[in-house]
């Protein structure tokens, strides 16, 4: 079946779409999963993209009718030396080999690789799954700027600034004391940091502010030109949790037009204990009722420890609009939820880098 896409499914279609049929509206939302981290075997046969032991892959995303996902390049913190920056620059190759294998050379014909915000409407009106690619931590690029250009022409569209400890761009929400971290050392982001950021907007990657700090979160929108997105985040009003976003700093991010995609990790949700989808639906209602519907989505942080009960695997995916549904949001709603949101400040992003 040819899946329309979410600019004629905004209007008519998404509106047209009955609160009775949760699967016509599940498939009109476009769902789209801004965090999914892969192994550094990822599609190599230990870890096979189309049917590995793997919480997303190609199977369960059409299984659970999950169009898109961010598939992401993650290296851990380590002591900031030369030869460390060039491991973590190696160890990002690795993975972006991998996801580029994964589209470019194994299942090209499943799956394909978005490169602009159109790109994921034009691969699903073609009947493919969608791959973007986001980095986590800016630790990726050391102190060297040309490694952002180059990772931007590997396909890059977002890139978390940090992660857990501090680097040289930012200040972590989460200080690693066996590196020595002092819980602040720039006081928000750095010099470097703000060079960083003006590059991103230049080149229209998108800037991420979890695992910030949250001074390094609300300077990184200062400097941003462009709105910042959450990746994967929850609200630390519902959940006391360093990497929640307080309601201060949602409602920043509100004014400055981004979006926090809330996510399916079980310390950020709940107890931490048993979280189900109720839980991660909760966090939603209290992101629209303080900054509004235009400015929440939704990520798993699979492969990276997300997944709760009722969303285990892209599978499990349309029981995430189920219960969206039940509480009440339209079929619109629910498409700006799961899509619409993340690719107006993607479109954005790209306007911007347009004018700078």
């Amino acid at each position: 079946m040819r899946r329309l896409t979410f600019l004629a499914l905004a209007s008519v279609p998404l509106a047209a779409c009955s609160r009775n049929d949760p699967a016509a509206v599940h498939v009109a939302s476009l769902p789209l999963d801004s965090h999914v981290d892969i192994p550094f075997e990822f599609a190599t046969e230990a870890a096979d993209p189309l049917t590995g032991d793997l919480e997303v892959n190609l199977v369960k995303m059409l299984a659970g009718g999950l169009d898109s996902a961010f598939f992401i390049v993650y290296v851990g913190q380590t002591e900031r030396t030369e030869a460390n920056y060039a491991q973590a620059a190696a160890d990002a190759m690795t993975k972006f080999d991998a996801i580029h294998r994964m589209t470019d050379t194994l299942y090209p014909e499943q799956i394909g690789l978005a490169l602009a915000a159109d790109d994921v409407i034009r691969i699903t009106d073609a009947g493919r799954l969608v791959a973007a690619i986001g980095i986590e931590n800016g630790y990726v690029i050391g102190t060297d700027l040309d490694r952002l250009d180059r990772y931007f022409g590997l396909g890059a569209r977002y890139m978390t600034l940090v992660h857990n400890g501090h680097n040289d761009i930012a200040d972590s929400a989460q200080p690693d004391e066996e590196l020595g971290d002092a819980p602040a050392e720039h006081g928000g982001v750095s010099e470097f940091g703000a060079r960083v950021i003006r590059r991103m907007n230049e080149l229209g990657m998108m800037v991420d502010i979890s695992h910030a700090s949250k001074a390094a979160a609300l300077e990184a929108m200062e400097l941003s030109a462009a709105p910042v997105i959450a990746s994967h985040s929850s609200a630390r009003a519902l959940t006391d949790h360093v990497r929640n976003l307080d309601d201060e700093t949602l409602r920043r991010l509100a004014e400055d037009g981004g979006v926090v995609q809330i996510v399916a990790y079980p310390a950020y949700l709940g107890d931490g204990v048993s979280p189900t989808v109720t839980d991660l639906v909760d966090h939603i209602d209290h992101v629209v009722d303080l900054i509004g519907i235009e400015h929440v989505g939704l990520s798993s942080d699979f492969g990276g420890g997300g997944g709760i009960e009722g969303w285990n695997d892209a599978a499990e995916t349309p029981n995430v609009t189920a219960e969206l549904l039940a509480r009440g949001y339209s079929p619109g709603e629910i498409g700006l939820i799961w899509s619409g949101n993340l690719l107006r400040v993607w479109r954005e992003a790209e306007r911007v880098a347009s004018e700078l």
